[in-house]
């Protein structure tokens, strides 16, 4: 009996030797397996931030709208609201929590299904950084070892901040910082008690209990976290009333993530073309893009143009029409300060501001007279305005050019200024024989126009098509005294770390026109702007110097504007896609659209004028024939380059005054002074 009792101690010892060797193999196994299973570095995507000129955030790039901050940046309050909600033994665990564990594979065998996950936040970080979010046991098993990795590499206060920078929280908010600023427009660390409340228990169900779409819920849930936090005394009871108490304290549904989408468009475009590799990252590193967008200039383009077109007739593929594009730049630099594509990004990407090229009609007149005033012909020359016909390029073919107006010809000669400002095309066609179409081309590629041109007659009413980007940047040497401007929309692109990976380096502003010519020429287009102007209501309605050209095309297609002040050129295009309907003259529907434009953008801009070169001078002239006037002359004053002014005095007697001669009127003779030769195309003045 007594070796019997003897032989069954050795059994059981044996047993127990047998099981604990299993153990530690077991546990050798276990931690052979977490340290071989590879741990990649826990990054997640981030939102790159787009700022405005004046660092203005404005628009977030994403995958997952994210941005990583550090712990510091986390109150205490909002980390033991999560821990007292999401897994109350976070510190004290090893990365599993075998309660929660047992629990867990209880209800799961009673369910005969994976139902209860019983993870805590160490599992919960594994499956999102790592996993599917498939339920099976394998993957179960792979949490378990990614978790046991995890608490191996990293302390608990790390895990904790990668969990909260990658959890997601509704709304399209992925960690704590771009929820913080989603529910309360504010950053994380500066979240109150009640607020952080609210954020942590939106992790279990962020849609189910999201403010915007169920207060009442958000309301329950967040009075269940401040009870739990009672509970394991984080809070005392004081606290939680008061917390309880307050408002749900969330703003307004925000609006998307993402303003000025045509511009931000453009702008990654412009890094797809210089940076390829930067590009494919750009919606997932955490970068800060700097622009030059101002984005209240942005605000009051979007404003005019949805204000400013009240007709809207979707189209055979659902695009509304007509559409409508605004650019504006800084005169002295190229920035773009807006842009708009169109009338609606979600309704129609493209964007007409840069991708779309249309005949500008007579929007393009500048240029040309940008030549014929750099080829020494004074503002008071002029052509007659009747009918003249040209051979085409086949026998055939005639080109006959007709005013818009009911009054197809004056039958009268027209002075630049009134021909500028009534926009007159027998005369712009006429200057334009005198100078060779190929000078006004070569004049309107050095002013910025990069689009293909045809050099014929036809040129100076706009019939070579352009973009609202180009004729914004080409009108600049008008406003700048004669520099031409590259259009600079990006200045550069900085990592997480404040490093700079990508930065713009635009021409410098380069001489394209004399700046005496170019004060010229705004101010005789300021007579467009003028009563008696196509757009003769602009500056008494804006109150500063202004200056502009309107454009419309033929039976009324497209309709432009292309306006400027010292401080800001826009241009505004309006017209349908296909081109079937007539949208309205510039002066009737680009021009409003411009003026309510520049209202707000330059409300807070102090006013300024158009600075008087030296060289340039004014002349008292006679209002019918340009010349210096004699004592019974309509007269007026005009501005010329010096040695220019008219030194002949006009010959007619206007009307007979007291005690002066009678008798027949010298005969009106049309000025010569301004006469020349066809230019030369290399530019130069007439000698």
């Amino acid at each position: 009996m007594t070796a019997g009792r003897r032989g069954d101690g050795s059994g059981l010892i044996a047993s127990f030797t047998l099981l604990t060797a299993g153990l530690a193999v077991a546990f050798v196994i276990l931690a052979a397996l977490v340290v071989a299973v590879p741990l990649p570095a826990p990054e997640a995507p981030q939102a790159s931030v787009v700022y405005d000129i004046n660092r203005i955030p404005y628009g977030r790039l994403f995958v997952e709208n994210r941005t990583e901050i550090p712990f510091s940046q986390m109150p205490l309050h909002l980390r033991q609201a999560v821990i007292a909600i999401e897994d109350d033994r976070f510190y004290k665990h090893p990365g599993i929590d075998p309660i929660a564990l047992v629990r867990a594979l209880i209800v799961d065998i009673r369910e005969r299904k994976v139902v209860e996950g019983g993870s805590t936040i160490t599992q919960q970080l594994a499956k999102n950084l790592y996993l599917t979010p498939e339920r099976t046991l394998m993957r179960k098993l792979r949490e378990a070892l990614l978790t046991l990795r995890l608490e191996m590499k990293y302390s608990k206060d790390e895990i904790l901040r990668l969990y909260l920078n990658q959890i997601y929280f509704g709304a399209g908010a992925y960690g704590v910082e771009a929820a913080a600023w989603t529910y309360f427009g504010r950053p994380a660390r500066d979240l109150d008690l009640p607020s952080a409340a609210l954020l942590a228990g939106l992790i279990r169900s962020p849609e189910g209990y999201s403010p915007f779409r169920n207060p009442d819920a958000a309301l329950h849930r967040r009075d269940v976290v401040l009870s739990r936090m009672v509970e394991l005394r984080m809070i005392d009871e004081r606290q939680r009333k008061e917390a309880s108490s307050s408002a749900l304290g969330t703003r307004q549904r925000p609006a998307p993530t993402l303003e000025a989408p045509y511009f931000v468009d453009y702008v990654t475009d412009l890094v797809r073309e210089a940076n390829p590799a930067l590009a494919a990252v750009l919606d997932r590193g955490g970068y800060r893009v700097y622009t030059t967008l101002d984005i209240k200039v942005q605000r009051a383009a979007e404003s005019a143009v949805a204000g400013g077109i009240r007709t809207a007739v979707p189209d055979k593929v659902g695009v509304i029409q007509p559409q409508a594009a605004l650019v504006a730049i800084d005169p002295a630099t190229g920035h773009i300060r807006a842009m708009v594509g169109g009338r609606s990004f979600s309704n129609t990407p493209l964007n007409r501001a840069s991708q779309s090229r249309r005949q500008p009609g007579s929007a393009f007149k500048p240029f040309l007279y940008a030549a014929v005033l750099d080829r020494g012909f004074p503002p008071t020359a002029t052509k007659v305005c009747e009918p003249v016909t040209y051979q085409g390029t086949t026998p055939d073919e005639v080109y006959q050019p007709k005013d818009h107006t009911d009054e197809k010809y004056h039958y009268r000669p027209l002075a630049m200024r009134e021909a500028i400002a009534i926009s007159d095309n027998v005369v712009a066609v006429r200057w334009a024989e005198e100078v060779r179409p190929s000078t006004v081309a070569s004049y309107a590629r050095r002013l910025g126009i990069q689009s293909p041109l045809e050099p014929n007659l036809s040129i100076a009413l706009g019939s070579s098509e352009v973009t609202p980007l180009e004729m914004a940047a080409s009108f600049a040497p008008f406003a700048n005294s004669g520099f031409r401007v590259e259009p600079v929309a990006l200045i550069r692109i900085e990592d997480r770390w404040g490093r700079v990976v990508h930065e713009a380096r635009p021409r410098p502003p380069t001489r394209v026109l004399d700046e005496r010519v170019a004060y010229i020429l705004t101010d005789l287009l300021r007579s467009v702007v003028r009563p008696g102007g196509t757009a003769g209501f602009v500056e008494g309605s804006l109150r500063r110097p202004v200056a502009g050209k309107t454009g419309t095309t033929d039976e009324l297609r497209d309709s432009w504007f292309v306006g400027f002040t010292p401080d800001l050129v826009a241009s505004v295009y309006v017209g349908y896609d296909h081109r079937e309907r007539a949208a309205g003259s510039g002066g009737a529907l680009a021009a409003p659209v411009w003026l309510s434009f520049a209202s707000a953008a330059l409300k807070d801009v102090a006013v300024s004028d158009f600075r008087r070169p030296s060289g340039v001078v004014e002349a008292s002239i006679c209002n019918e024939t340009g010349l210096t006037p004699n004592p019974t002359c309509p007269a007026r004053t005009e501005i010329f380059i010096e040695g220019t002014q008219p030194d002949q005095v006009c010959p007619i007697w206007h009307m007979a005054p007291t005690g002066a001669p009678t008798g027949d009127l010298a005969p009106y003779t049309p000025p010569t002074h301004g006469a020349v030769a066809p230019a030369p195309e290399d530019g130069g003045r007439p000698r």
